[in-house]
C-alpha cells in the first residue's frame, strides 16, 4: 500500500480551510481517507464565533475517530454522528440555524479486506481506479446542475438553494444532510487506487479543461499529488485575463489524497 497527501492554502497568509487524513488502523486490514473542504464564508456574519478551520478540524477529527474505531458503521451514519457531535460543540454559543454557519464538503473512502466504501457530499471528488486503469469519478453534481444565473446572488442562494431540496447540500449543523450524500460499496478487488480532491485541485479538469479524470489521476500517479497542485497554480497565475477563473478566487485551497490499495 502507498499513500500520498498534499494540502496547500490558496493564500499563505490565510489558514487552510481544508482537512485531510489517511488513516491506517492498527489491525492492518484496511484504511480510510477523510477529506473536507471548508466553505469560505462571505464578508457578512455567519452566526458563529468560530472560523471555518475550527469547524473542519472538529468535523474531520470526529470522522477520523468514527470511521476507524467503528468499521461496522456505515459511512453515512458516521457522518451523521460527526455532524451532530460537532454541532453540540458550539450549539450553546453560536446560531447554528444561520445558512452560513461553518460548513464543508466531504469525501470519505474506507477499505477493508473485501470491500471499498465511499461517500461524497457536495463538489469535492473521489476518483476510483480499477485494476485495468479505468477511472470512475464519484460526483455529487447537484451544484453543477444548477443554472449559473441562480448562483450569482449570494442571499438568494442562501435562502433558496443552500442545504435545501432542489439546491445542494454541505455538512453544516444538520445531521440529516448525511442522507443526501452519494454513497456506495465496491469489491476491493475492483479498486486499484483512490484519489480524493477538493475543488481547488479539480480545477485542472473542471475549470481549465487540461484533461479528463483519467489523465488527472495519471498525473498524480506518475508525478505526485504535489505536481497536480502546482499545475493548477501555474494555470491560475497564467489566467491574467480571467478567461477561465472569471469571478472565482484566483487561488483556492487545494488538497489531493492518493491511496494505492
Amino acid at each position: 500500500m502507498r499513500t500520498e497527501l498534499v494540502s496547500e492554502p490558496g493564500d499563505p497568509a490565510r489558514p487552510n480551510e481544508d482537512f485531510a487524513g489517511v488513516l491506517l488502523p492498527a489491525s492492518g486490514r484496511g484504511g480510510t481517507v477523510v477529506v473536507l473542504d471548508g466553505v469560505t464564508p462571505p464578508r457578512g456574519g455567519t452566526g458563529c464565533l468560530h472560523p471555518v478551520p475550527w469547524f473542519t478540524a472538529r468535523l474531520g477529527g470526529a470522522l477520523t475517530e468514527l470511521t476507524v474505531s467503528r468499521p461496522d458503521m456505515p459511512l453515512a451514519e458516521a457522518l451523521t454522528r460527526a455532524i451532530g457531535r460537532t454541532a453540540a460543540d458550539h450549539a450553546d454559543t453560536c446560531d447554528l440555524s444561520h445558512p452560513r454557519t461553518p460548513q464543508a464538503t466531504v469525501v470519505l473512502a474506507r477499505w477493508q479486506s473485501d470491500t471499498v466504501e465511499y461517500l461524497v457530499l457536495s463538489d469535492s471528488v473521489l476518483l476510483v481506479e480499477a485494476p485495468d486503469g479505468t477511472v470512475t469519478p464519484v460526483l455529487d453534481d447537484r451544484l453543477d446542475r444548477l443554472p449559473r444565473t441562480a448562483l450569482t446572488d449570494e442571499a438568494a442562494v442562501d435562502a433558496l438553494l443552500r442545504n435545501r431540496e432542489g439546491g445542494f447540500f454541505t455538512a453544516a449543523a444538520n445531521p440529516a444532510v448525511a442522507a443526501r450524500a452519494v454513497t456506495g460499496t465496491l469489491p476491493r478487488s475492483a479498486v486499484r487506487s483512490l484519489a480524493a480532491l477538493t475543488d481547488g485541485a479539480t480545477r485542472w479538469v473542471e475549470k481549465f479543461g487540461e484533461g479528463d479524470w483519467t489523465q488527472c489521476l495519471a498525473v498524480v500517479r506518475k508525478e505526485g499529488a504535489g505536481a497536480l497542485v502546482e499545475r493548477v497554480r501555474e494555470l491560475e497565475r497564467a489566467d491574467t485575463e480571467r478567461v477561465f477563473l472569471r469571478r472565482s478566487k484566483t487561488h483556492d485551497d487545494a488538497t489531493v489524497v492518493w491511496a494505492e490499495l
